[in-house]
């Protein structure tokens, strides 16, 4: 209920930080001070309300608000309700607020009263009952009177001529001339002391700036709390149990954008995912295009981020270990101005990662190695995932890919686990079920997805038998890449184990523990090297 009456309330505030930065610079118009006494006058109201129930964070919160109500009822008093936009335009300041504006705005309201009276006063002296006032911009008010009394000799003495036209002729009298001057003097006046009490009303607010800005801050801070608690309740989100640990499990995770653009009869497929040091630190995640695996790598970015921002997370439960960094290396661009292309774009923020990361890192990769040819993109990929895997800080991490070699990586290394993102074929179409599953996927159905895109007819076909003559041909070709991919690993590992081993290898890690790399001089380092290489060459 609190909920729905601050949003009421704040939909009427606007953008009260915007405001307030013009009034140093003198900037404000009267129509934006008005704007920011009204947007004040609706902060008052929610610190006004009772919040029952409330955490203590959130009433001290609305406690902190400060009224200014000093500055609101200044500026009610000075400032018309609904003023021109710019002060040059007149009528800003409210009558009453001083008596000079109220004096000269008299007059200038009753300056027809004024004109027709000294109308009527001439024309009963001269008996020119047809006589009338205008005005121009050439030489102000005037009297006009047609060529038939100007024929009679009604004209007065004291009467100037100013302009002679086919029928008539315009005079201009003492009088009028004095009266015209009072007129045009007080809109001169009146524009003169509108201006000073407003720059004085302004001048005025900068006393104030510092708490309205603080006010915008709590307002915007409510703001968002609002609406997380709103999100939070609508789409049955979860509170997070975040630890000290280094573990992810999430049960029942769901992104948040794409579940709240999905149709009440489409609901969003839940996952579930776990990653630990011990024994799934690496989750290799295969599937068809479409089907959702880079959907399971963002909404675990976000479900760690809400986290850690403090809110309700879009799952069925969450236990987060502190993240101290979330890497990603998603999506593909390239950079032409820089002549970078989109595999030297995803290679440099790959390194940028593996040089960054700690214990506590989530890094997520997606299709790495893409932009190169097949046999370089899975190197590479393999590489990476073996390097994460074998390094001391372990952390955890979500790699998706095309390249179905890397499920050999399972049998190789103790960590690294294959998930997929499972289909089912009916008939001859690929029903996406998006459930994260254990397993390989073998199939990545790329011409299914250019058959949904609308691919013409023909070459669908063409892809079809292209793929199958393929298939066939290569069957051979990609059993041998795996062997080699496999016994590649294998041979790693043993190298590594009896190297270790070795008293050659164990004496030189002894000598690089003990070097002080910051104390030594490029060519005392040059020096050591060449010493660790000749103990290296030695039989």
């Amino acid at each position: 209920e609190v909920r729905a009456e601050i949003g009421k309330i704040m939909a009427s505030i606007g953008d009260l930080e915007r405001l307030m930065s013009k009034v140093p610079m003198g900037k404000v118009n009267p129509r934006e001070v008005v704007s920011i006494k009204n947007a004040m006058l609706k902060i008052g109201e929610i610190r006004a309300l009772d919040y029952p129930g409330a955490p203590m964070a959130l009433i001290d919160l609305v406690l902190q608000i400060e009224l200014c109500q000093d500055l609101v009822k200044k500026i009610d008093e000075t400032i018309i309700d609904d003023p021109p936009y710019s002060l040059a335009k007149g009528s800003v300041i409210k009558d009453g607020f001083d008596d000079g504006l109220d004096d000269l705005r008299n007059t200038i309201q009753n300056a027809k009263d004024l004109l027709l009276n000294v109308q009527q006063t001439e024309a009963k002296k001269t008996g020119i009952t047809s006589l009338k006032i205008g005005f121009n911009n050439v030489f102000g008010y005037y009297l006009e009177v047609t060529n038939k009394y100007k024929n009679l000799g009604l004209i007065p003495d004291n009467w100037v001529r100013k302009q002679t036209l086919k029928g008539s002729e315009r005079y201009i009298t003492p009088e009028l001339k004095d009266l015209e001057g009072r007129i045009l003097g007080a809109e001169e006046k009146i524009n003169g002391l509108e201006e000073a009490i407003y720059s004085e009303l302004v001048t005025g607010m900068l006393a104030h700036v510092k708490a309205i800005l603080e006010n915008s801050r709590i307002i915007g801070r409510i703001d968002c709390l609002m609406c997380a608690a709103e999100v939070a309740e609508k789409y049955d989100y979860c509170k997070p149990d975040i630890n000290d640990s280094t573990d992810l499990r999430i049960v029942s995770g769901r992104h948040p954008v794409i579940e709240a653009q999905l149709p009440p009869d489409n609901p969003y497929v839940p996952n579930d995912l776990t990653l630990d040091k011990s024994t799934q630190q690496i989750i290799m995640i295969t599937g068809p295009n479409m089907s959702g695996k880079s959907a399971v790598l963002r909404q675990t970015a976000l479900i760690c981020l809400m986290a850690h921002m403090g809110f309700y997370v879009p799952a069925e439960r969450a236990e987060i270990g502190l993240v101290d960094k979330i890497f990603t290396r998603v999506g593909a661009s390239d950079n032409i101005s820089s002549g970078e292309s989109t595999f030297m774009v995803e290679m440099t923020e790959t390194s940028s990662i593996l040089n960054n990361l700690s214990e506590r890192s989530l890094i997520l990769l997606d299709e790495i190695g893409r932009g190169t040819s097949t046999y370089d993109g899975i190197s590479i990929a393999w590489a990476i995932a073996e390097y994460l895997h074998e390094s001391p800080l372990k952390p955890k991490t979500l790699f998706a890919t095309h390249y179905h070699e890397l499920n050999q990586l399972e049998n190789t290394f103790e960590r690294i686990k294959n998930f997929n993102v499972s289909t089912k074929e009916v008939g001859k179409k690929v029903v996406f079920l998006r459930k994260l599953i254990p397993g390989a996927c073998e199939s990545s159905f790329g011409i299914h997805v250019a058959q949904m895109a609308g691919m013409p007819h023909a070459i669908v076909a063409k892809a079809q038998v292209m793929l199958s003559r393929l298939e066939k041909k290569s069957l051979s070709d990609k059993q041998n890449v795996r062997e080699a991919f496999a016994k590649q690993a294998r041979e790693t590992l043993q190298l590594t184990f009896f190297d270790t081993s070795s008293p050659k290898i164990n004496g030189i890690i002894e000598m690089l523990n003990n070097l002080d790399i910051y104390s030594m001089t490029p060519i005392e380092c040059m020096m050591k090297l060449n010493e660790l290489v000749e103990k290296l060459s030695d039989d």
